[in-house]
């Protein structure tokens, strides 16, 4: 009788679990963050990655004739360039932008007027700043 009972109850499970219909889960995960936009004179390193004027950023932040990069599609260590922060209009530039795609006209930068370090995120630092995060230090005079 015992044998009998454990057969009942291995029949049932399988009647059980041949009765549910099979699940299909599917996780995915991914992180799309677009193409870098094509901009002649480099966007700024902070969401909406619009398109920066000639002016924002100095020299460094150009290899070629190409934007080496800022914000979400920077690669590579921490990047510190000058910048002139009149042209950022998170403090007051109303200014014209280039389109997108537009091409660098390859202009010298002998007017260009730093007036801040920034990084690749579009973080501001003062001269002063600056020599604390390269580990450069700047004899105060």
């Amino acid at each position: 009788m015992r044998r009998f009972k454990y057969v009942l109850i291995a029949a049932f499970a399988l009647l059980f679990l041949s009765a549910v219909p099979p699940a299909s889960a599917q996780v995915t995960f991914g992180i799309n963050i677009g193409a870098e936009p094509v901009c002649s004179y480099g966007y700024y390193g902070y969401a909406p990655y619009r398109c920066a004027p000639y002016g924002y950023y100095g020299p460094e932040w150009f290899s070629g004739g190409r934007f080496v990069g800022a914000g979400r599609w920077h690669q590579g260590p921490a990047f510190y360039g000058h910048v002139n922060r009149s042209y950022d209009p998170r403090y007051g530039y109303h200014g014209a932008y280039p389109e997108r795609g537009s091409h660098f006209d390859n202009r010298d930068f002998h007017d260009f007027h730093g007036t801040h370090y920034s990084d690749h995120t579009g973080r501001y630092h003062t001269e002063q700043q600056h020599g604390r995060y390269t580990g450069d230090h700047h004899p105060h005079q």
